[in-house]
């Protein structure tokens, strides 16, 4: 696999975007640190069935962070841009991203007619918040840090077969975000822990929680337990994965994307 950067537009919430395919509107939010390419495995299949948008997170990628400092102002753009297309739209967020795309659910139902919310986060432990947060502590808006510490947590010591495509392009991203688009975004991930059980057992629209089960930072127990709070939510375990799911297994998060949104009526 080949991560290529794609030639952008930019779109409502001066958000940049790549597109391809036709049929009803899915939006793609990442991850932090990451860009809109890392979708690119997963975009042509799903782009048999929707129009894709992947979008560039506020601070990374093409899209200028602006005054993006809490979770509702990224959620606020990403709703501009949803509402921007001509009908209702599916969204699926990574890590970060899956956060957004869960907050969109919540604060636009009329809008966002499916969720999918991969490799999620829902109440940390004590220590890995702690750790998370001191993470977060340690960013500075003028420097990148080496990306090695980030990359053994996502991929491990010793990446093999298509991981290793996946763990370079991830590095090169990683060396070339914004430090202070970075650091506003990890700062609102350290810090949120997931969405409240009332705004959970009130989600209207249909939602998948997938992760892998050697993802020590959203466990399979966090999409177990968002799930069974959400009136139509299923969880998802992918058995050999880690938290870069949608690059190295696209195929297990492209089926469980298409089951989850083509059985919402009206959506396909």
């Amino acid at each position: 696999m080949t991560w290529t950067t794609r030639p952008r537009s930019e779109g409502a919430g001066s958000l940049s975007y790549w597109r391809s395919g036709n049929g009803p509107p899915l939006v793609l939010i990442h991850g932090v640190g990451l860009q809109a390419e890392a979708w690119s495995a997963i975009a042509p299949v799903l782009a048999q069935h929707f129009t894709v948008f992947a979008v560039d997170m506020p601070g990374h990628g093409h899209s200028p962070l602006e005054a993006a400092s809490g979770l509702s102002d990224y959620t606020e753009r990403f709703l501009a841009f949803a509402e921007a297309q001509d009908e209702p739209v599916a969204v699926a967020g990574h890590s970060m991203g899956a956060m957004i795309a869960l907050d969109m659910a919540v604060q636009a139902p009329d809008r966002v007619q499916s969720v999918a919310a991969l490799n999620a986060i829902y109440r940390r432990t004590a220590e890995a918040a702690a750790a998370v947060q001191a993470r977060a502590a340690g960013l500075t808006a003028s420097r990148i840090a080496d990306p090695g510490a980030t990359l053994m947590r996502w991929f491990g010591p010793s990446p093999i077969g298509s991981d290793v495509s996946a763990a370079a392009a991830c590095r090169v991203w990683l060396t070339d975000v914004s430090p202070a688009g970075y650091a506003a975004a990890y700062s609102v991930f350290s810090h949120f822990d997931g969405p409240d059980d009332d705004v959970l057992r009130a989600l209207v629209p249909n939602a998948l929680f997938q992760t892998g089960a050697h993802d020590p930072n959203s466990t399979p127990q966090m999409s177990q337990a968002m799930a069974g709070l959400a009136p139509h939510g299923q969880a998802v375990i992918v058995e050999d994965a880690a938290h870069m799911m949608p690059m190295t297994h696209p195929s297990a998060v492209s089926n469980a994307l298409l089951s989850t949104f083509r059985n919402k009526e009206g959506i396909v």
